[in-house]
């Protein structure tokens, strides 16, 4: 008698959206320890985007220590590719990477500082000092899976400093 097969868990894609500083927060949480390559990342000036694809860590999938979700793909934790794009960006600055560079980036968190009116400096921080700076005339960007998850067998780890 052949054993009932398990059916893989549901897979939800994310899709966030953020217009304000705080929702930026949310974003940068969620795609914190995300990977990519500096060729992965594209200044479109003429539509005023700045757009990347990037492997974010599934964190959402941590806080269920399902053991049905383990067993079915033999690893514990999972990435998945995910696109994101920045609206109303009027400049673009890099720093600290080579952007022809095949080395791969790992994303800490995308950080905002306010101006006048609705326009803000944003600057996504890489892990060894890299980071992009984006002037837009406003907080938008927008954020979805794309792609189903893949499994890893690490968490990312942070040296945490006393």
């Amino acid at each position: 008698m052949a054993e009932p097969r398990q059916q893989s868990p549901r897979f939800e894609p994310l899709r966030l959206r953020a217009e304000d500083v705080e929702d930026l927060t949310v974003l940068s949480a969620c795609l914190q320890d995300a990977t990519l390559r500096p060729v992965d990342m594209v200044y479109q000036p003429r539509q005023r985007r700045f757009a990347l694809v990037l492997n974010r860590f599934r964190w959402e999938d941590e806080g269920r220590a399902d053991a049905s979700r383990r067993l079915i793909r033999a690893v514990p934790h999972a990435r998945v590719a995910a696109g994101l794009h920045f609206g109303g960006v009027l400049h673009v600055r890099s720093a600290g990477f080579d952007r022809n560079a095949r080395t791969v980036l790992e994303l800490l968190s995308i950080m905002a500082e306010p101006r006048e009116d609705a326009a803000a400096l944003l600057t996504l921080v890489f892990a060894g000092g890299g980071a992009v700076q984006l002037d837009v005339e406003c907080i938008d960007a927008q954020m979805q899976d794309i792609g189903q998850p893949f499994p890893v067998r690490r968490v990312p780890q942070h040296k945490v400093e006393e």
